[in-house]
């Protein structure tokens, strides 16, 4: 992992964004002391959904679940 100047990060920051999206991470430091880690979000690929209701019938809640315990 590299370290970039906060001007070099401003006049640069399109060319590392695309080093970033395709896992190279950097740092960007002010005067030599680090300050950002910028990585990539690893995100869900297009069309990809979220399974809803996967856990059904694996999981139970109590009645009592939200009562105060004394």
């Amino acid at each position: 992992m590299h370290a970039v100047n906060i001007h070099e990060a401003k006049t640069q920051l399109s060319r590392l964004i695309d080093r970033a999206a395709n896992g190279e991470s950097f740092i960007v430091a002010n005067p030599g002391k680090p300050v950002v880690k910028v990585v990539a979000i690893v995100a869900p690929a297009a069309g990809e959904t979220r399974r809803v209701g996967f856990m059904t019938g694996k999981i139970s809640v109590p009645e009592d679940f939200d009562r105060m315990r004394k």
